[in-house]
Order: structure tokens, then C-alpha cells, then sequence
């Protein structure tokens, strides 16, 4: 049995693809698979990805024709983990702005918490968390909706640093998402349904990560992410 399988949704990712420090971390952990899924890149990512499976037995390569947004992107490479039979699942963001240390400490954390592990974006004294203070601030004013919306207090939604329990994937991942920025919430808020609020709160956690950094060449916009945030409180599942 595999660990854990990691997605990393990938688009147009070839200028800024890490490919060393993606071959150290399958070199050095065969025990965790590192499933990319392009979406529909234009650039020359696919070919990057395909070099790095044909070298490594743990990076395996799910291409999709069409672009269809991160959210749809992890969520077919999330049920496609599933068939290398995983004790979890997660998802990782492609330009690493997560230390993959971090995902390692959290894949040691579902030891007590063995449904939900999610990134905090933490800063805290010893943390090395680098965001603008617009995003940060806005991080701060959407969290806070976000929990009210939830009835669940919650830091950090939007970290692409996740791992969930393998059992958990197939019902929460099965239906598509209703929008395009915020799928996480609404993976949080599927997991508050499936699970109820006791249990989530028993075996999940917010994980505080050591090291993260903004990236360039985020493709979210603002007025967009505004549409989508409307879009996600009216939806119901």
C-alpha cells in the first residue's frame, strides 16, 4: 500500500516548475506518489511533467485535454489517486509555496488527526510566512466569512496544502464543485455534512506551517474571486 499520493494541479507551470527540487522529493520518498495533473497547459508543461514521470516510478501523469480550473483539476486527480490505493490523499501546490518539509510534518500529524489536514498560513514568531499585507488582509476579512458561513472557526481555508484520510475522498471529491477559487470551502463544507460537526472537529486540524511564500504568477483576480464568493453562498452543497 502506498501512504499517501500528492496531486499538484499544474497550468502553464514550465517557466516556473521546480523540477529539481520535485525529483529530490521523489528520489528521497518513495513511499508517497506525486500525481501531476496538467490542465490543459498551452506552455510547455506537459513535456516538463513527462520527463520527470519517465524518471521516477512514483510521479505518474494525469493529462487533461481541456483546461478546467485548479478546483476540477485536483478534484479528478484526488479520485484518480484512489487507484494506487493510498492511506492519504492530499494536494500540493505546484510552485511549492508550501516547504514540502511542511507536508511531510502534516502526513506525520494525521497520527491524532486522521480525517483532515489542512496548511495554516500562520505568522507566528519562528514562522517564516511571507504574503503582501493586501492579501493577507483579505485572507483575514474571508476567513472570517468563511467561518460564520461554516458555523465552524476556521483560520486558513485556502492554503493548497491538504491531506485526507483515503476513505474520505470518494464522497467528498465525487461531485463536482460549484466554483472555481473557493472549492475548499465547499470541501470543508461537504465534510461538515458527510461527517457532522463533532467528528470533523475530533479528527481534523489546521496545521501551522512552518515556511511559505507568496509566488509569482498567481492566476487568481480579484473581481472574479468576488463573482465566485457570491456564487459559493448561494450554492448548497
Amino acid at each position: 500500500m502506498v501512504e499517501a499520493v500528492i496531486v499538484v494541479p499544474c497550468y502553464n507551470e514550465a517557466e516556473r516548475f521546480e523540477t529539481q527540487k520535485f525529483s529530490d522529493i521523489l528520489g528521497n520518498h518513495p513511499e508517497i506518489t506525486l500525481l501531476f495533473v496538467d490542465d490543459g497547459s498551452r506552455d510547455n508543461t506537459r513535456e516538463t511533467l513527462c520527463g520527470l514521470c519517465n524518471r521516477f516510478d512514483n510521479a505518474v501523469l494525469l493529462a487533461l485535454e481541456q483546461n478546467c480550473g485548479k478546483g476540477e483539476a485536483v478534484r479528478q486527480g484526488m479520485l484518480k489517486s484512489m487507484e494506487y490505493h493510498p492511506r492519504f490523499s492530499g494536494f500540493y501546490d505546484a510552485d511549492m509555496a508550501t516547504d514540502f518539509d511542511d507536508m511531510q510534518q502534516m502526513l506525520k500529524a494525521t497520527s491524532h488527526a486522521d480525517l483532515y489536514v489542512s496548511g495554516c498560513r500562520l505568522a507566528r514568531l519562528g514562522g517564516q510566512i511571507k504574503r503582501s499585507p493586501l492579501r493577507h488582509i483579505l485572507g483575514r476579512v474571508f476567513a472570517t466569512a468563511v467561518s460564520r458561513h461554516l458555523d465552524l472557526q476556521v483560520y486558513d481555508t485556502q492554503c493548497g496544502a491538504k491531506i485526507f484520510s483515503a476513505d474520505a475522498v470518494p464522497a467528498v471529491f465525487g461531485k463536482k464543485f460549484s466554483t472555481r477559487w473557493f472549492f475548499d470551502v465547499e470541501i470543508l463544507r461537504r465534510m461538515l455534512n458527510i461527517y457532522g460537526k463533532e467528528e470533523l472537529l475530533k479528527r481534523s486540524m489546521e496545521f501551522p506551517l512552518h515556511s511559505w511564500s507568496d509566488k509569482s504568477g498567481s492566476k487568481i483576480r480579484y473581481f472574479s474571486a468576488f463573482i465566485d464568493f457570491l456564487r459559493l453562498l448561494c450554492s448548497k452543497d
